[in-house]
């Protein structure tokens, strides 16, 4: 049986640009080489990324333009407020809202760190993975489960 090459969506989160083009450089980097079809589509912010891969999906089937997975990037930094901690849950919150409800297959690529330099220690080689191909790993893997539980159409 061959299977055919699954189709990803990553959404990016642009807030930190410099951060997300690495996460994406790895992300790709992993998709590429699994012979993966990708496209990017780009948002503001973390926030964004649940409500965006939601209308992919939605959209999606109505159009005949189906994505078999999704990879999330994005960087969420601790600042003086509050606001970190609802940036951080809500976007968390919503992919695993989508990928339960919906079933969808999605890699979560958003960092949630405290300073700026662990963002970058986490997007290089070195101790630590890089989270840009984690997510994507994360992805084929989830595609290949629900493949073998025969949820997926491909």
């Amino acid at each position: 049986m061959t299977r055919v090459a699954p189709k990803i969506l990553i959404v990016e989160a642009r807030y930190y640009a410099d951060i997300s083009d690495a996460l994406l450089a790895g992300a790709l980097s992993i998709l590429k080489a699994a012979g993966a079809e990708t496209e990017t589509i780009t948002v503001p912010g973390a926030l964004e990324i649940p409500g965006a891969i939601a209308m992919a999906s939605a959209q999606g089937h109505s159009a005949g333009r189906t994505y078999d997975g999704f990879v999330a990037l994005g960087c969420v930094i601790r600042g003086e407020t509050t606001h970190y901690e609802i940036v951080s849950n809500e976007s968390a919150r919503g992919l695993m809202t989508l990928t339960v409800t919906q079933r969808l297959a999605i890699g979560n690529g958003i960092l949630t760190v405290e300073k700026e330099d662990q963002a970058w220690a986490r997007v290089h080689s070195g101790k630590i993975e890089h989270k840009g191909e984690n997510a994507a790993k994360a992805v084929l893997a989830m595609i290949d489960v629900r493949r073998q539980l025969s949820f997926g159409h491909r």
